[in-house]
């Protein structure tokens, strides 16, 4: 198990950079690849606190998406370079709660936001179901460490219209 020390806050995930595919009749990138990205990321964040395919896989277990908000801050267009950070926000035996955030990687500005929640599955049941005690006291760790860190502007955020 890591120290504190060891965990990065927050935690630097891959890069990327806005291919074709990825660009709407707008000229930027479409809504669905943004979540395409952040997924990416998200597979990563995951991987960083044990939760592998090879974890999955030999644990028969998975990881489902309970529910996802992006909040897209500033366009991105093709060929801009992306990169990514996240950190945990909270977990229980069943649930990890995450924060990424994606930023132009040249100019600096941050391009959006996404809030997850995963949810821990055994596939045999196809319900979700409690991880194993290790794994979850390394997310435990990350969150913990990640807990210093100031509270994400926009967190918990509610979709609304003001005034009404």
């Amino acid at each position: 198990m890591p120290t504190q020390s060891d965990i990065s806050t927050p935690f630097d995930l891959p890069s990327a950079v806005v291919i074709p595919e990825w660009i709407d009749h707008n000229g930027h990138m479409n809504v669905a690849n943004y979540l395409r990205a952040f997924d990416t990321a998200a597979d990563a964040l995951g991987t960083y606190v044990g939760l592998s395919r090879e974890y999955k896989k030999q644990a028969n277990v998975a990881t489902f998406v309970g529910d996802v908000h992006i909040t897209y801050k500033r366009e991105v267009k093709e060929g801009d370079p992306l990169r990514f950070s996240g950190r945990i926000i909270a977990c229980d035996a069943k649930r990890v709660h995450y924060w990424l955030e994606m930023y132009h990687a040249d100019e600096g500005y941050l391009s959006a936001t996404a809030e997850f929640l995963d949810l821990h599955v055994d596939m045999a049941t196809r319900r979700v179901a409690p991880m194993a005690p290790e794994m979850l006291a390394r997310i435990q760790a990350v969150r913990d460490a990640h807990a210093t860190l100031p509270r994400p502007e926009g967190l918990g955020r509610v979709i609304n219209v003001p005034g009404s």
